[in-house]
């Protein structure tokens, strides 16, 4: 078996995988990337963010069928859900995804191959796959495998009523009743997607808080929106054992002491996301991990082994793909001698429920605990012209700012597209800019953004329509 020779291998083609892949080639390297399943995008393309936006926005359209026209003046009968053309719809998304990342891959000279990578030296990669086994040597290898849901002791997959993410993604019915365990942001979509489409959805979190990575008072108010449209919560509880019955699954939870059952058709299983690197070979050749399985990295993203880099969800940080994607395109660039770097204090984090929930930045609490004096500016949707024509008007935006310096330290946004309105703060806090900076720039009126640039105002005490 003739070993074929690259000078990157990149294991994975999830969006680190195949951004680090593309501007690695688009650099002039001759580049591999290696991935087991027959499409390429990894999970969040596949079985993940893209799937699920699909479901959300589907969903959200029934719900303003059956719920939120009428306040237009559209009035609206006869609504029946058509789940299995929803789901081909979702299918179909995908598919335009994993089509486009063929192509290019094509136009960029990318080797796909197809099976399971493992190492047999720093510099030398076996690939098992269907159709034998191949050997890739490379001057570099990149890891960027990703991660797996992470199982619940007591409450163990069976892809049919104990779910993860995946299986939720495509039930073949709505289910009655389904509870959910973990209140971060694939519990809370994916219980929104099913609750909007008719189940009961119980959500039991561990904590005493919901979206526990966002700030608390965003996250209240969340909650206080996603329980007005018929999501019931279960905090400070945990999901400690199951039984099969005939009529679904109970569930043993338990809180302050006290034990109480719940029965659900469909239990999804949501408590986060682990890293994924199994048979993968990597602590054999000398790549040390930490004490989370996570891949150990240097600040140009090398493992203890030189020549093998990792990143995106398998090493330490948020497991977000546009966090992966940065730095697919950082690891790449600095392995051709450029200046690549991923600033992790602008990465935004979005949930997207309805209204959703976006963030970046520092926290209210964490500014608290890293002793920052903060300023702090708040404009409500109701105040926000565009959001009462859209009649969307749950929710504000917060900036918070260095109380001496101005500069913008975090920004939180729950609201309507808050997802999108949270690229300016990014762009914002990327160019390390003041909240007087967005208050003295003009936005289009009228506008979702505006609301934005009142907040901004409001951190100097000068707001104009609040």
């Amino acid at each position: 078996m003739s070993a074929e020779s690259f000078d990157l291998v990149v294991i994975g083609a999830g969006p680190g995988g195949y951004v680090a892949a593309i501007r690695a080639a688009q650099l002039g390297m001759r580049v591999a990337c290696v991935d087991k399943y027959p499409t390429l995008g990894g999970t969040c393309l596949n079985i993940g963010c893209i799937p699920s936006k699909a479901l959300l926005e589907s969903s959200e359209r029934y719900w303003q069928a059956t719920r939120g026209l009428a306040a237009h003046g559209v009035q609206v009968s006869g609504v029946t859900l058509d789940l299995a053309t929803m789901m081909a719809r979702k299918d179909k998304v995908v598919r335009a995804g994993t089509q486009g990342l063929v192509t290019l891959f094509k136009r960029n000279q990318i080797e796909r191959v197809r099976g399971a990578a493992h190492f047999v030296s720093p510099r030398e990669v076996v690939v098992e796959g269907e159709e034998g086994a191949r050997t890739l040597t490379a001057a570099r290898v990149l890891i960027a495998t990703g991660s797996e849901p992470m199982p619940l002791p007591g409450l163990p997959f069976d892809g049919e009523r104990v779910v993860s993410s995946t299986e939720a993604l495509a039930l073949a019915r709505v289910p009655g009743r389904m509870l959910v365990v973990g209140a971060g942001a694939v519990g809370l979509e994916l219980g929104s997607v099913w609750s909007r489409l008719g189940a009961r959805v119980t959500v039991v979190e561990f904590l005493d808080r919901i979206v526990p990575m966002m700030d608390r008072q965003m996250g209240t108010q969340l909650q206080r929106a996603l329980a007005r449209q018929g999501l019931d919560f279960r905090l400070e509880t945990a999901a400690t054992g199951m039984v099969r019955a005939e009529d679904g699954v109970r569930v043993t939870l338990e809180s302050k002491g006290q034990t109480s059952e719940e029965t659900a058709d469909v239990v999804l299983v949501a408590i986060g996301r682990r890293p994924y690197s199994e048979g993968l070979g990597a602590g054999e050749i000398g790549v040390v991990f930490d004490e989370r399985g996570r891949v150990r990295v240097d600040a140009h993203y090398q493992t203890s082994v030189p020549g093998v880099f990792a990143i995106g969800d398998v090493i330490a940080g948020p497991m977000l793909a546009h966090k992966a994607e940065d730095e697919g395109v950082a690891v790449a660039e600095r392995m051709a001698g450029q200046a690549g770097h991923v600033n992790y204090d602008a990465i935004p984090n979005v949930v997207y429920t309805w209204p959703e929930l976006a963030s970046v930045g520092l926290s209210e609490e964490e500014a608290a605990q890293r002793g920052i004096e903060v300023a702090i500016g708040s404009c409500p949707f109701l105040a926000n012209a565009r959001a009462r024509c859209m009649n969307e008007t749950e929710g504000s935006v917060k900036i918070l700012a260095d109380a001496g310096t101005d500069r913008i330290l975090g920004v939180h946004i729950l609201g309507p597209r808050a997802a999108d309105l949270i690229a300016e703060a990014a762009v914002a806090m990327e160019f390390h800019a003041s909240a007087e900076d967005i208050a003295r720039s003009a936005h289009a009126h009228p506008t979702l953004p505006e609301a934005v640039k009142e907040a901004a105002l409001a951190v100097a005490r000068r707001a104009i329509n609040i």
